[in-house]
């Protein structure tokens, strides 16, 4: 550098950097290094230096650097001369200097603390750059290439298309490495493609419904055949377990069609597929694709191949209506997948290229492409090695799928079974409503398809037969019916004719009075506690011999007198018809049905132990009502579960459990912790067998027929005003409890009267729903 440079370096401020010792100097261009080595200005020179061609380029001045200096970048003008000195700075209320003090105050000051850190590199570095100057002066662009005429001038040369592709990648891979690392996996799955169906199931094991927006299940892989899975693989991607997660050619060619064609393609591994489905949208955008290669690339290192391949075949649209291979395997053959063969896995697998290009059975175009393309999965199984030429040449013939689609769905009863079921499996697992509505659980419940049948037929035809006798009172009679085992499995129920027309369950309303259904739980607290005669007296003990009036119309006593409403008047009970029996044992009372026995025995038992026994039994302690001695002739209001919960107590040796609807719950083959249902001793043995033997007296007394071949008991039970009608009968281990009743539900919600609906005593409706439901002749 001149003196005459040093000076205007000196003027400007030390802007342009500290002093720096003159080098030696290595031209670029036309320079010579002999210009270099003169001491003096020279024609065409000028103060400060050599003067440069006007095609001269921004040149990078390479020499010795001290550890207190930097490299420095001087720019010549293109007319031939250098920059002169820089303008003195402005005067300091100049606004260029308020600007440059509020603005490029702070960025200066980063520049040089930036400046004093970065010394010592550049320091080590400057003997590096010494070197590989030579290297850089070939790679430096001369555009259009000199020495070149024509077009050839204009074509890049070999160095600079090397260095355009190197840059070129190395911008790509930084950008991508960038990208990678920002790129989180998403911890929330897209709801919607996992959310799966609700599957229950009856007794027996076979599909009873579906529910849920969405026909999913999901199938652990290893219930899945090994055969279904390569048909997926070789249709999709053979390579899935050699691959990172990504395929470049797959995005190249992706890309390729997006940008360059304006239309969307493929392109995607199973890996990348997955996380389509369960992290993002469908939409077909560059910003999308670019994410789902990131996240796939992460997901194929942190995720097992087995568990990405398990839940893309769970997530998988498969036409239908069906997510995933199960549904998919029901939907189009009637059958799990675990039953596939490999035909019809490849079949399924050409599906997963558009389900509305590939349904055989949806036009004659499809079921040309779908066998093509089914041939094609086969033969490509047998080319990597997963099905063997022998096994192929079985399949010959196209495996037609079923033309309908076979859906276990709600129907008119099944919707109050899948009500119940769906309350019991909520409460008892303890799963929220969200995670019950996101579906995959298998809910295995105890309801008897042979009993619901017969008990819903039953039903039915008494509904019939009332339409036609009295088509007025039949439109507002109601009919509740429910079968429960003596282990408390609640085995058939009937809630209505329609659910979609009559939301609410008949046999789990709690809206009748039980009438003197209620009396044997009420003789049960008076044998198994006694009686007071006194109020501060020992209990005497009762049996089923002990003696009580009979008559109609006799007055409830107290240890202290005759017991008065709050009208003033003495409360007496009343027998069905007003019927007088005189002194009678507490055995013949309850299989003769004669009332006034029992109000006085809850009286002198106390109302509270007859509700604690009546609620051991079964009843709920909320269909009870005050305790007044009306509480002993049924004024509570059970459901038809929960009284043929209680009378199965009797049956099963006094020993209660609670009714319930559902045996098991898995989601998606694992197993789901389920409370199991309460028992507990309600009354002892001897008391129970007492209860049934008079049950049985019943059963006997009223039908003599059937009782001669059935080993029944049971007890029909009437309300005051004949406004419903009960009858519960036990028959091997498992109680069924009828009420009909009338009410009008559009009106005053008061009960009606039965009006003859329910039939006469010895052939009440309820007893013929019964006898019809449980096959007593």
């Amino acid at each position: 550098m001149t003196e005459a440079g040093r000076g205007a370096d000196a003027k400007d401020g030390g802007r342009r950097g500290r002093g720096r010792r003159a080098a030696p100097k290595r031209a670029w261009g036309r320079r010579t290094q002999e210009s270099d080595r003169e001491a003096g200005p020279e024609p065409g020179t000028t103060p400060d230096g050599p003067a440069y061609e006007p095609e001269a380029t921004m040149q990078l001045r390479v020499g010795e650097i001290r550890p207190d200096e930097t490299m420095q970048l001087k720019i010549v003008a293109l007319d031939g001369t250098r920059p002169g000195p820089e303008p003195a700075p402005a005067a300091a209320d100049e606004p260029g200097d308020a600007r440059r003090s509020g603005v490029l105050a702070p960025l200066l000051t980063v520049l040089a603390v930036l400046r004093r850190l970065l010394a010592p590199v550049t320091a080590k570095l400057a003997p590096y750059a010494e070197l590989a100057a030579p290297y850089v002066r070939k790679l430096r662009p001369e555009y259009p290439r000199p020495g070149r005429e024509g077009w050839r001038r204009w074509m890049p040369s070999w160095r600079q298309w090397l260095a355009g592709w190197l840059a070129t990648a190395g911008v790509t891979g930084l950008f991508l490495t960038v990208a990678y690392a920002a790129t989180d996996v998403p911890t929330n799955l897209n709801s919607y493609a996992t959310q799966q169906d609700n599957v229950y199931f009856w007794s027996d094991g076979t599909p009873m419904a579906r529910t849920g927006w969405v026909r999913r299940q999901a199938m652990p892989l290893k219930d899945i055949p090994e055969g279904v899975r390569w048909a997926v693989l070789a249709a999709e991607n053979e390579s899935f377990y050699s691959d990172p997660g990504i395929s470049g050619k797959g995005i190249t060619r992706a890309l390729w069609r997006t940008v360059g064609q304006g239309t969307t393609e493929g392109g995607s591994t199973i890996t990348q597929q997955y996380v389509k489905n369960v992290y993002l949208n469908q939409d077909q955008n560059l910003g999308r694709k670019l994410t789902e290669a990131m996240i796939a690339l992460k997901l194929d290192n942190r995720m097992s191949k087995d568990k990405i391949l398990e839940g893309y075949l769970n997530t998988s649209w498969f036409g239908r209506g069906t997510y995933g291979i199960q549904r998919a395997s029901q939907a189009y053959y009637g059958k799990d997948v675990s039953k596939l063969n490999p035909s019809e896995a490849a079949m399924l697998a050409s599906l997963l290229k558009g389900a509305g290009l590939y349904d055989p059975t949806l036009s004659a175009a499809n079921h040309r492409r779908a066998v093509e393309r089914w041939s094609w999965i086969l033969d490509r199984m047998v080319k990597i090695g997963k099905l063997s030429p022998a096994e192929r040449a079985k399949y010959t013939e196209f495996p037609e799928p079923i033309k309908t689609l076979q859906i276990y769905d709600t129907g008119k009863q099944s919707d109050y079974l899948v009500e119940l079921a769906s309350q019991y499996a909520r409460k008892n697992a303890h799963l929220s409503d969200k995670e019950f509505d996101l579906g995959g659980y298998q809910i295995y419940t105890t309801f008897d398809r042979k009993r619901e049948s017969e008990l819903t037929d039953a039903v039915t035809k008494a509904r019939e037969a009332a339409l036609k006798k009295d088509p007025k009172a039949a439109r507002t009679a109601h009919y509740g019916a429910a079968s429960v085992a003596t282990d408390g499995r609640i085995v058939a129920v009937y809630g209505g004719p329609d659910h979609r027309k009559q939301g609410y369950n008949e046999s789990n309303a709690t809206t009748v009075p039980a009438g003197s259904a209620f009396t044997p739980f009420v003789y049960a607290a008076g044998l198994e506690h006694g009686v007071h005669k006194t109020r501060e007296g020992p209990a005497t003990p009762v049996t089923p011999e002990s003696v009580y009036d009979g008559d109609d119309a006799v007055p409830v006593t107290t240890p202290e007198g005759p017991y008065w409403d709050r009208s003033g008047r003495k409360v007496a009970a009343h027998n069905d018809g007003k019927r007088s029996y005189g002194p009678i044992s507490l055995r013949q009372a309850l299989a003769r049905s004669v009332n006034t026995p029992f109000m006085q025995l809850g009286m002198d038992t106390g109302l509270e132990r007859v509700k604690s026994t009546a609620q051991a039994a079964g009843l709920l302690p909320s269909s009870f009502g005050p305790a007044t001695p009306a509480l002993s002739l049924g004024t509570s209001t059970p459901s038809t579960i929960r009284m043929a919960s209680g009378y199965a107590t009797f049956a099963a040796d006094g020993r209660h459990t609670e009714p319930y609807s559902v045996r098991r719950v898995t989601r998606n083959g694992a197993g789901v912790r389920l409370d199991a249902p309460d028992r507990r001793r309600a009354v002892s043995p001897q008391v129970a067998r007492q209860v049934s033997e008079a049950l049985g007296d019943n059963f006997r007394a009223s039908h003599p027929t059937p009782a001669a071949t059935t080993p029944a008991a049971g007890k029909d039970g009437t309300t005051e005003k004949d406004t419903a009608l009960w009858y519960t009968g036990t028959l091997e281990s498992v109680s069924t409890a009828i009420v009909v009743y009338r009410i009008d539900l559009g009106k005053s919600l008061e009960p009606l009267p039965l009006d003859g609906l329910a039939g006469t005593r010895e052939n009440s409706v309820p007893y013929g729903i019964w006898s019809q439901a449980v096959g007593v002749g």
